[in-house]
């Protein structure tokens, strides 16, 4: 049908909104039981990157591994939930996003409609490319930096669970998150609200603004800022290809 869906009423619409909920908080839900029912490969791939055989730990000259310590008596339990619901987050992605695409679908024109379907398309893609980034660049790299640093010969760097599940959630999910951003300007530009030209007109702004969001997400350290801020610089680059010039917006 041409045109908005205007037959719904306010609560037709609540009443979607939860169906959409529930369905997503289901599918979640569901993946992270299975999770839950197969622990050890889970955590063997949750703690990969401790070890010396991580990829990244393979190359000449790179030597690490590490070793983790709880003090907490319920914090692996704990752990134990939170990785499981984080992995079936990650893995549930393509159906949440198609549920939020069956929900705003109807409000949608036509000409929108093709715009946004191809830019939930390319959010699934993008996010676990993300993933994959923060898992095997950037945490392994943030890990290496910090196990060796010491500011002293008499402390030793003994990492406690909770540390890491911290900064494996910031480095893996969050980067999956941040790799969204090209599909928000995609729908942006198909609406007509942002431009290929307004893009690079902001390119002077984006790397600091790239720079301030990499070091709220990485520790505080310079180098593993620049290894997060160089791939989202790219993909702000690759958000200009994605916007239509000026002369599409007519279509």
């Amino acid at each position: 049908m041409e045109g908005k869906d205007t037959e719904m009423s306010f609560w037709d619409h609540i009443e979607a909104l939860r169906g959409t909920l529930f369905h997503s908080v289901l599918g979640v839900g569901l993946a992270s039981i299975v999770f839950l029912a197969f622990p050890k490969p889970l955590f063997q791939a949750v703690f990969w990157p401790t070890q010396a055989d991580f990829p990244l730990y393979r190359l000449p000259g790179v030597e690490f591994s590490m070793d983790l310590i709880n003090i907490d008596l319920s914090a692996q339990f704990f752990f134990y939930l939170k990785v499981a619901m984080l992995c079936g987050l990650v893995v549930a992605f393509p159906y949440v996003v198609w549920e939020i695409w069956k929900f705003i679908a109807p409000a949608l024109y036509e000409n929108e409609k093709k715009a946004v379907r191809k830019a939930f398309g390319l959010s699934s893609l993008l996010f676990y490319l993300g993933v994959a980034v923060g898992y095997f660049v950037v945490l392994p790299v943030c890990l290496m930096f910090f196990m060796n640093f010491s500011v002293s010969d008499a402390v030793v760097n003994t990492i406690s669970l909770g540390s890491y599940m911290s900064l494996f959630t910031s480095m893996v999910f969050l980067i999956g998150i941040l790799f969204e951003f090209p599909t928000v300007i995609l729908v942006l530009s198909s609406l007509g609200v942002v431009t290929r030209d307004n893009l690079k007109q902001w390119r002077k702004y984006a790397f600091v603004i790239v720079l301030i969001l990499a070091a709220f997400i990485t520790p505080s350290d310079p180098f593993s800022m620049f290894v997060l801020a160089i791939p989202l610089y790219g993909l702000f680059e690759f958000s200009i290809l994605l916007c239509r010039k000026p002369e599409e917006g007519g279509e």
